[in-house]
Protein backbone atom coordinates (compact mmCIF):
# COMPACT_ATOMS: atom_id res chain seq x y z
CA UNK A 1 0.00 0.00 0.00
CA UNK A 2 2.73 2.45 0.80
CA UNK A 3 5.01 1.82 -2.01
CA UNK A 4 1.76 2.50 -4.61
CA UNK A 5 1.04 6.00 -2.99
CA UNK A 6 5.05 6.89 -2.82
CA UNK A 7 5.18 5.43 -6.70
CA UNK A 8 1.98 7.54 -7.41
CA UNK A 9 2.83 10.94 -6.09
CA UNK A 10 6.12 10.65 -7.30
CA UNK A 11 5.33 9.49 -11.20
CA UNK A 12 2.94 13.00 -10.89
CA UNK A 13 5.67 15.11 -10.22
CA UNK A 14 8.25 14.11 -12.68
CA UNK A 15 8.51 14.45 -16.51
CA UNK A 16 9.47 10.89 -17.25
CA UNK A 17 7.40 8.93 -14.56
CA UNK A 18 8.51 5.82 -16.24
CA UNK A 19 11.71 5.80 -14.56
CA UNK A 20 10.25 6.07 -11.33
CA UNK A 21 11.04 2.70 -9.08
CA UNK A 22 10.11 2.46 -5.44
CA UNK A 23 12.48 -0.45 -3.67
CA UNK A 24 10.46 -1.85 -0.65
CA UNK A 25 12.72 -3.13 2.05
CA UNK A 26 10.80 -5.03 5.17
CA UNK A 27 12.40 -5.08 8.78
CA UNK A 28 10.68 -5.91 11.75
CA UNK A 29 9.31 -2.51 12.70
CA UNK A 30 9.93 -0.52 10.06
CA UNK A 31 9.96 -0.39 6.58
CA UNK A 32 12.24 1.38 4.07
CA UNK A 33 10.94 2.63 0.56
CA UNK A 34 13.73 3.12 -1.67
CA UNK A 35 12.62 5.86 -4.64
CA UNK A 36 14.52 6.11 -7.56
CA UNK A 37 13.73 8.81 -10.05
CA UNK A 38 15.51 9.82 -13.66
CA UNK A 39 18.35 12.31 -12.28
CA UNK A 40 16.97 14.82 -14.19
CA UNK A 41 13.84 14.77 -12.01
CA UNK A 42 15.43 14.83 -8.98
CA UNK A 43 15.11 18.35 -7.78
CA UNK A 44 11.19 17.93 -9.02
CA UNK A 45 10.92 15.35 -6.03
CA UNK A 46 13.34 16.58 -3.68
CA UNK A 47 11.02 20.60 -4.17
CA UNK A 48 12.85 23.61 -3.02
CA UNK A 49 14.85 22.88 0.10
CA UNK A 50 13.50 19.57 0.87
CA UNK A 51 9.89 20.81 1.17
CA UNK A 52 8.15 18.46 -1.40
CA UNK A 53 10.55 15.22 -0.12
CA UNK A 54 9.19 16.34 3.11
CA UNK A 55 5.42 16.69 2.54
CA UNK A 56 6.06 12.81 1.02
CA UNK A 57 7.86 12.00 3.83
CA UNK A 58 4.90 13.39 6.31
CA UNK A 59 2.22 11.90 4.43
CA UNK A 60 4.27 8.65 4.58
CA UNK A 61 3.46 9.03 8.35
CA UNK A 62 0.37 9.50 8.99
CA UNK A 63 -0.63 6.85 6.89
CA UNK A 64 2.29 4.50 8.64
CA UNK A 65 0.88 5.19 12.14
CA UNK A 66 -2.63 4.15 10.87
CA UNK A 67 -1.58 0.82 10.49
CA UNK A 68 0.94 1.27 13.53
CA UNK A 69 4.51 0.28 11.35
CA UNK A 70 7.00 2.96 10.79
CA UNK A 71 7.66 3.74 7.44
CA UNK A 72 11.09 5.59 6.07
CA UNK A 73 11.39 7.39 2.14
CA UNK A 74 14.75 7.26 0.99
CA UNK A 75 15.55 8.96 -2.53
CA UNK A 76 18.08 7.43 -3.77
CA UNK A 77 20.67 9.79 -6.04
Amino acid sequence: MMKELVTTIARSLVDKPDQVSVAEVEGNQTTVLELTVAKEDLGKVIGKQGRTAQAMRTILSAVSSKIKKRTVLEIIE
